[in-house]
């Protein structure tokens, strides 16, 4: 019996923006088996088992647009005049109000056009067409429809049409620094990087190295009890921000403590910079000590304007912070239970709370909430201090002469069961997780176990959910790398159970997601830089390009078409350019094919060992023939010059904003990460560290003369 789709069950995959074919990464045509677009489909709310729920499910799309008066929601670019589509009972009168967000109210005019009416539900529906105006501001608005008897409301946004770079930029490109923040530790660290290290880093980066930015990892929060998920790709929510990273010291009610519970901070204090010496983080000792030293500081009395000052912070963040102060709470309180019932959980899962914990509307959710007053407010505070010691970091990077300052890092999705899973759940996905097909570096696909957005359900949402994610993460930035990019044209879904290579594509709006994207990074001041690697479609560079969004370019995969390495010259002008990235080895690493046999250990490879090596080496000797044929390298065997070399070729290449590692300009050999792995592999764990493997704290490699040597290639 074939699994291959009836054109039925194709059909209604188009209408949900489901693939029913693609072509993978060495250019073959795959047709998806109808059991994953089934699958897929029912994940969308479309059951698809049976052609008659197919056929039931094909009626009602074909109809969903006349079933509502008017659109969830409308996104249009500033200076284009749109068309809004109005569905009433035949013949019934309606007028059509947009409020704009500055408040000013304009009353929309009608189009003359006859639209035969249709028959919906027994009822026959008509269309009245009016104009949106060219020349509206750009911002979230709201569009009233009034009827006879009742009125409808929707969203509208004009977003930009594109950012602009700064002259500044474009006159002169900028270079900076690209670090884990969690891996560069000080002597004042408590066992991981926190934001005082990110403003030291950065105020040493932008003054002996001549830095414009540092790109750290998302520092989205994590649990808030352990385990602590050591990637920061997969956090419990992307609006809210990890509390590790503050830095307990920086708090002004510090200085008011008594000598008694200044002891106590101290001896906290002093167990976790003992984590400093310790080769591998250690997340959950590491919050242990700062979460018993944050509770301390919690406790202590805040003058009015503090106070004042919080209780604004916490109004502006309105239902999302109760929302996830609430889930932290909760989770702290259970994984308390089970630890004094000598148990390992329950914790932060929500897969292990009661049912009727899951819903955060519900009554028992209330209760808790009634219950947990003080535990809430105190995840609230967290929040508030974390925020400013992040714009503190922010002002220090811009302060010492960076002209973009902190880059951060927007992770694809969040924790399956996390705070973002439970507080969203009605605009996630469910039985499918997001994840990557196979690749040249990842050949048997990669299964990232988020939850995606379901685009059917963020329209609905009016993007909302997406929007007040951004704005935070846009909030102390001068620039946003968005992981994944291609994530909001279409994202690879995977049906639970299946493996990584037996997924398909979903489609999202990209004009809506990018759009917002750029309206909040407009009213941010940020530049937005799209990790736009792997599988993509060619028009996909060229509409970011006219979003003036920057692409991604690392210099080995940068190829002609004759598949030899790219000449500088030929570089994209709108991208941020590095030699290496995250999911590759430091440099030296590279150079040494650490990464081969790295994934022969694990068993990633589905070629010959001896086959991989040779390909590696051959495509290492092509790009160092060219720097000798460009007269960056003479020496032969010389690692540093080797590495010089490399990242003075960017240096010849038009684009605007270039990277170097960390982890080059301390010399560090080991992957921060391989993709495809979980606990085979240390992944997001290891620190800092010198070729020899030892770690290596900021103090000392802001005294490093390598250091200043490599950045100088990029200037």
């Amino acid at each position: 019996m074939t699994d291959a789709p009836s054109s039925a069950l194709i059909e209604l995959a188009r209408l949900c923006g489901v693939a029913t074919e693609y072509w993978d990464w060495q250019g073959r045509h795959v047709d998806v088996p109808s059991s994953t677009i089934r699958s897929v489909l029912t994940a969308l709310g479309q059951p698809a088992s049976t052609e008659p729920e197919v056929q039931s499910a094909l009626a009602r799309l074909r109809d969903r647009d006349w079933r509502r008066t008017l659109p969830p929601v409308v996104v249009m670019k500033a200076g284009e005049s749109r068309e809004l589509r109005v569905h009433v009972p035949h013949g019934a009168g309606v007028s059509v109000t947009l409020y704009r967000e500055d408040g000013v109210r304009e009353q929309l005019s009608q189009v003359e056009r006859w639209v035969e009416p249709r028959m919906i539900d027994g009822a026959q529906v008509g269309e009245a067409t009016f104009t949106l105006p060219s020349g509206l501001p750009l911002g979230w608005h709201r569009i009233e429809a009034r009827l006879v008897d009742h009125t409808v409301d929707t969203t509208l946004v004009v977003t930009p049409d594109r950012l602009t770079v700064p002259d500044s930029i474009r006159q002169r490109p900028a270079s900076g620094i690209m670090t884990q923040l969690y891996a560069v530790r000080s002597r004042r660290s408590w066992g991981m990087g926190d934001f005082a290290d990110l403003a030291d880093l950065g105020a040493w980066a932008a003054a002996d190295l001549g830095a414009d930015f540092v790109l750290v990892n998302p520092v989205h929060a994590a649990e808030p009890v352990a385990p602590v998920e050591p990637s920061p790709y997969l956090p419990t929510t992307r609006r809210f921000i990890s509390p590790l990273y503050i830095r307990v010291e920086d708090i002004p009610e510090v200085g008011y403590m008594s000598a008694q519970e200044r002891q106590l901070l101290q001896w906290h204090a002093d167990d976790a910079r003992r984590l400093n010496d310790d080769d591998v983080i250690d997340r959950d000792a590491s919050w242990e000590h700062k979460d018993a030293a944050l509770r301390i500081v919690y406790r202590q009395p805040r003058p009015p304007r503090r106070e004042r000052a919080l209780d604004a912070f916490i109004e502006r963040e309105g239902q999302g912070l109760l929302d996830f102060a609430t889930w932290c709470a909760i989770a702290a309180d259970r994984h308390s239970a089970g630890s004094a019932e000598g148990e390992d959980g329950p914790d932060a899962d929500v897969a292990d709370w009661p049912q009727e914990l899951r819903d955060p509307a519900g009554r028992a959710v209330a209760a808790k909430r009634e219950e947990l007053g003080d535990e809430i407010r105190y995840y609230c505070w967290l929040q508030w201090i974390a925020d400013d010691q992040l714009a503190a970091a922010q002002r220090a990077c811009r302060e010492a002469g960076m002209r973009i300052g902190v880059m951060h890092d927007l992770a694809v999705g969040v924790h399956p069961t996390g705070a973002d899973a439970w507080a969203l759940r009605d605009a996630l996905a469910r039985d499918v997780t997001v994840g990557a097909p196979a690749d040249q570096y990842n050949q048997l696909g990669q299964d990232w176990s988020q939850p995606p957005w379901r685009p059917d359900s963020l329209a609905e949402a009016g993007y909302a959910p997406y929007r007040d994610m951004l704005r935070t993460v846009l909030r102390s930035a001068g620039a946003l790398r968005v992981d994944h990019i291609i994530g909001l044209f279409r994202l690879w879904w995977i049906p639970a159970g299946a493996k990584p290579f037996e997924g398909t594509y979903v489609r999202y709006d990209h004009d809506a997601l990018i759009g917002i994207l750029a309206l909040e990074a407009h009213r941010a001041g940020a530049l937005v830089i799209g990790e736009d690697l792997g599988t993509v479609e060619p028009w996909v560079r060229d509409y970011l390009k006219d979003r003036g969004i920057l692409g991604t370019s690392i210099l080995w995969f940068e190829k002609d078409a004759d598949g030899r390495p790219l000449r500088p010259e030929a570089y994209r002008t709108l991208c941020l350019a590095t030699v290496t990235t995250h999911d590759l080895p430091p440099t030296a690493g590279y150079l040494e094919h650490v990464h081969v046999d790295l994934r022969h250990e694990l068993g990633l490879l589905t070629r010959d060992l001896d086959e991989e090596v040779e390909f590696d080496r051959q495509e290492q000797a092509e790009m160092l023939e060219v720097l000798r044929q460009r007269g960056l390298l003479r020496a032969e065997g010389d690692e540093e010059a080797t590495i010089e070399a490399l990242h003075k070729y960017l240096a010849w290449t038009p684009a605007l904003l270039r990277g170097i590692s960390v982890s080059d300009l301390a010399g560090d050999t080991r992957i921060i990460n391989q993709p495809g792995t979980d606990e085979e592999y240390p992944n997001w764990r290891l620190p800092l560290a010198g070729h020899d493997g030892t770690p290596l704290l900021l103090d000392d490699l802001v005294t490093s003369p390598w250091a200043r040597r490599l950045a100088r290639c990029v200037r």
